[in-house]
């Protein structure tokens, strides 16, 4: 369970966090979710689809890592073998909390920022530090704001992208059979991608109306992306031949 607290200078003024990037450290996702103000550089290193809670019956986009449960292929000697980290990824430990504030006698809510203690990243003894000597914030913090200030961002365009490719039936489950080494195979379940047959049946008005928002080129990102879909095979073949050696 994570163990959530809002940061300050006071209380946490000697916390560090370790850069480092391992299963151990809380790195061990096969997805995580991704926004659409990141598809650009996502797409060109992770297999974008979409994940469905099946309890609030939502959709979110996301990047895949590998292709079973808690395996980041990505993941090798504490670093991480990619040019761009998703914005999900890099703001861990930290993550968005609001506040219920009164301003000019209104209420609202405020964002914080708050902290995972109870994550492996945050220590006293080693990592980069938090705040200043004097309490000011280090570049390594503002630098997580901006990152969460992106996700949040990224959350509110999300949001309308994910309810017109339903309004459109863009839409689909997807099964994906992997041929791995030694005749092994893998079928890869419970994701959503593009309906490319749907999309393209739509009408002239609807495709411009997608154009003139921005989600064509996001539609046609993710699709793109799926490409590297076969870049997680060789990675894996390669974890399951370090495996084979090991025993």
């Amino acid at each position: 369970m994570a163990n959530h607290a809002l940061l300050n200078n006071v209380e946490h003024q000697h916390l560090k966090i370790n850069p480092a990037r391992s299963t151990h450290l809380g790195d061990g996702v096969w997805y995580s979710e991704t926004f659409v103000s990141e598809f650009r550089v996502a797409q060109a290193h992770y297999p974008i689809f979409f994940t469905k809670d099946d309890t609030t019956n939502t959709f979110s986009p996301v990047c895949l890592y590998g292709i079973n449960k808690d395996e980041n292929l990505f993941l090798v000697n504490q670093q991480w073998q990619a040019h761009y980290i998703p914005l999900s990824m890099q703001r861990l430990p930290f993550a968005i909390a609001t506040q219920n504030t009164m301003q000019n006698g209104v209420a609202t809510q405020e964002r914080m920022l708050s902290i995972d203690l109870d994550s492996p990243k945050v220590s006293t003894k080693q990592g980069i530090n938090l705040f200043l000597e004097h309490g000011g914030n280090s570049d390594y913090l503002e630098n997580v704001i901006n990152v969460l200030d992106n996700l949040h961002h990224g959350l509110q365009q999300n949001q309308p992208f994910i309810k017109t490719l339903i309004k459109h039936g863009l839409l689909e489950s997807v099964s994906l059979e992997l041929d791995l080494v030694n005749g092994l195979k893998h079928n890869l379940l419970g994701f959503y991608t593009i309906n490319e047959d749907t999309l393209n049946q739509l009408s002239s008005d609807a495709i411009a109306q997608l154009h003139s928002q921005g989600y064509l080129a996001w539609i046609y990102m993710v699709i793109a992306s799926q490409v590297h879909v076969r870049d997680l095979v060789p990675l894996k073949n390669e974890q399951l031949m370090l495996q084979k050696h090991a025993v």
